[in-house]
């Protein structure tokens, strides 16, 4: 059984205000050229189709002539996908029992009563079946009808919620399973600050949303999203494809691609990088004005200057302007800092949970728990 592993599409993502729609094309083209050639059993999205809930008209069409591409390249795939935090589930949910007739599952909505279980497809090659578990974004309180509520009726933790329901699927040990999730899960033994995050992710405060990933053991393979870096969840089964193309700085130089997953009799697995190209790369580029201006290019770049001396502020953006007609932003390397004496700490160092706190002063657990679900549902429909 072999199945590409895509996640975080962000289609009508913008960076830096730049519009990334044809960048986006070109790397979906990549990638369906690449199923041409494969042609896979099965085209996997774990999630964030988009990058708002509501995406602009050109947006859905992009992911429209993706979709088309995929099913004209390798018409006997099935085409899985389910949403992520950036995505309106109910939107992806539409039209799901007609299109699964058509071989594309587009699951938005996870179970929210208990008589509902996680979406599974069924695929069969000559080892027997693998049965492709397909959970959307997980929100405790959107499964409390299933999962239940702590001794203080308050809804379950995200580790707790997404346990319970995957330990309530009848997971056949001896046939081949495959987990297709949105959420941030953490390797046992590790702690979640020890998870390198990309600035285009949405954080929680306290990372209140992560999971431990103990519960993938029920599964051969893990087709993760969410993380933007590529990255194993624990072990070479269990895996974040990330982003396809830079949606961050922060991801400049990155290799982006495609996860190729092979799977052959249980317990036999192997995956492939297949490279994708981006039409332009993200880039920082540091040096002196002199230096940098001597390295033009049409790729986006982040530019830090390390020149010691006063700079024409006018003509020096004029002139990276004109040698990096994608600039994305201009930063001066800081060389002194401000000696703050006591218990003073700069604005800009506390996230915004702590700004808050230190603002509001004297809040209970009570109190303080309130403000972390406020911060984070900002975040989240930001």
């Amino acid at each position: 059984m072999k199945f590409f592993h895509l996640s975080d599409l962000h289609i009508g993502l913008k960076l830096f205000n730049r519009d990334l729609l044809e960048d986006q094309e070109y790397i979906f083209r990549q990638i369906v050229e690449k199923a041409s050639k494969e042609k896979p059993d099965a085209v996997v999205i774990a999630g964030d189709i988009y990058d708002k809930a509501v995406p602009s008209a050109e947006a859905v069409q992009v992911f429209d002539r993706f979709i088309s591409g995929l099913v004209q390249a390798a018409p006997e795939a099935d085409i899985m996908m389910i949403s992520g935090n950036h995505d309106s589930a109910p939107r992806v949910n539409v039209f799901r029992s007609v299109l699964s007739r058509q071989k594309i599952h587009m699951i938005g909505i996870p179970p929210v009563n208990p008589e509902d279980y996680i979406e599974k497809v069924t695929l069969t090659d000559e080892f027997g079946n693998v049965n492709f578990y397909l959970l959307p974004f997980v929100k405790p309180s959107a499964v409390r009808q299933i999962v239940g509520t702590d001794e203080n009726g308050n809804p379950f933790s995200y580790n707790d919620a997404v346990h319970k329901l995957i330990r309530r699927e009848n997971v056949n040990a001896l046939e081949r399973n495959v987990l297709v999730s949105h959420q941030f899960y953490v390797p046992s033994g590790c702690g979640s600050e020890e998870v390198e995050r990309m600035d285009s992710e949405i954080r929680t405060v306290g990372n209140i949303d992560e999971v431990r990933a103990d519960i993938l053991n029920w599964f051969d393979y893990a087709a993760l999203g969410h993380i933007h870096k590529p990255m194993k969840a624990g072990c070479e089964a269990y895996r974040y494809c990330g982003t396809p193309l830079a949606c961050s700085v922060s991801e400049a130089g990155q290799q982006k691609g495609v996860l190729m997953v092979e799977l052959a009799d249980k317990g036999t697995l192997k995956t492939t990088v297949l490279a994708l190209k981006p039409l332009r790369q993200v880039r920082v580029i540091r040096g002196s004005l002199q230096e940098v201006l001597g390295q033009g290019c049409n790729d986006y770049v982040s530019v830090i200057l390390t020149d010691r001396e006063d700079l024409d502020v006018i003509d020096m953006q004029e002139r990276l302007r004109n040698e990096f007609p994608n600039l994305l932003e201009i930063r001066r390397e800081t060389w002194k800092k401000a000696d703050y004496s006591g218990n003073i700490t700069a604005e800009a160092d506390l996230d915004p949970f702590e700004l808050c706190c230190s603002f509001l002063k004297e809040l209970d657990d009570g109190d303080q728990e309130l403000l972390r679900d406020v911060i984070n549902t900002v975040r989240e429909v930001r």
